[in-house]
């Protein structure tokens, strides 16, 4: 045990020597910044703070740190139900404040992936690009629509599935409205995962038309991306609330790689949460998991 301890003593006065080194290099003036930009994080919290806190720098100065301390003890470290309490909490502006909802919201929703993600990777803010606020077809009511891009494949493809029924949490808390899915728009996502697979590059898992069909019209969400590839979809083209006629990687690699090959793994746990977190609508999943074998 003293041998352990001597051993992390040890690395943690190299790395603070390497900083002191870092930093007086930096103040020669040959770097766009005279500091060292990383900062040093002990242990998931400060991780997390660290990465969110490159889009929404107030957060090093709220109490996020004592809220998820205080999570942690209640839930357990790691456990989902944090992610979803503190993406909530912040979404409602409960940790700082923002210039607006939709800012607050979509910064929780990243503090989530944030959490899932351990801190580690960048999916909390290249893979989940942006959150849009649209509108049902009765005009009336707004739904979440959740943009990906490519680099949503470092965040693992069950922590996608979590970070899905993460946002649709807050999005039932905050009291917007569910997505109402056109045919058109269900066969355009079945055209798109198709033309990826097919002309782009192979999917881990190419789900049927029947399973993309079955969870476009279910999920509570809409899921989309800016075009990533120089190719259109082959069919269903100007859709109005798809954002373009390119090829998108992000959502096929979430349709493909995340919600329809892990259903199983992620509802294996998420079940026994979903009734405790009021997210009973997710029984869908089982019907799934049925159309699926």
């Amino acid at each position: 045990m003293n041998e352990i301890k001597l051993y992390f003593k040890d690395i943690d006065e190299k790395i603070k020597k390497a900083y002191v080194v870092a930093g007086a290099a930096r103040l020669q003036g040959y770097d766009p910044k005279d500091g060292v930009e990383i900062p040093l994080a002990k242990n998931l919290a400060e991780r997390v703070q660290g990465l969110i806190s490159i889009v929404s720098p107030q957060i090093v100065e709220s109490n996020f740190l004592e809220r998820i301390k205080e999570l942690e003890q209640q839930f357990g470290l790691q456990d989902w139900r944090v992610a979803f309490k503190i993406a909530l909490e912040v979404a409602q502006e409960k940790i700082y404040k923002f210039e607006d909802e939709l800012k607050a919201t979509e910064i929780g929703l990243r503090v989530g992936l944030a959490y899932l993600t351990v801190g580690v990777v960048s999916s909390p803010l290249e893979g989940f690009t942006r959150l849009q606020l649209k509108k049902r077809l009765d005009n009336k009511k707004e739904y979440f629509c959740l943009n990906f891009s490519g680099p949503i494949r470092s965040a693992g493809t069950t922590a996608v599935c979590v970070f899905i029924a993460l946002a649709d949490y807050v999005r039932k808390n905050l009291g917007y409205a569910t997505y109402d899915p056109t045919e058109d728009e269900v066969n355009r996502v079945k055209t798109e995962v198709a033309d990826f697979h097919e002309r782009i590059t192979n999917l881990q898992y190419l789900p049927s038309e029947e399973e993309l069909e079955f969870i476009v019209k279910h999920l509570p969400l809409q899921i989309d991306g800016e075009g990533s590839e120089k190719l259109e979809v082959s069919n269903y083209k100007d859709s109005p609330r798809f954002e373009t006629n390119k090829i998108s990687n992000g959502p096929c690699l979430v349709f493909g790689e995340g919600i329809t090959q892990k259903g199983a793994k992620f509802w294996g746990k998420f079940e026994r949460l979903a009734k405790e977190l009021g997210m009973e609508h997710w029984n869908f999943l089982k019907e799934f998991l049925a159309l699926q074998k």
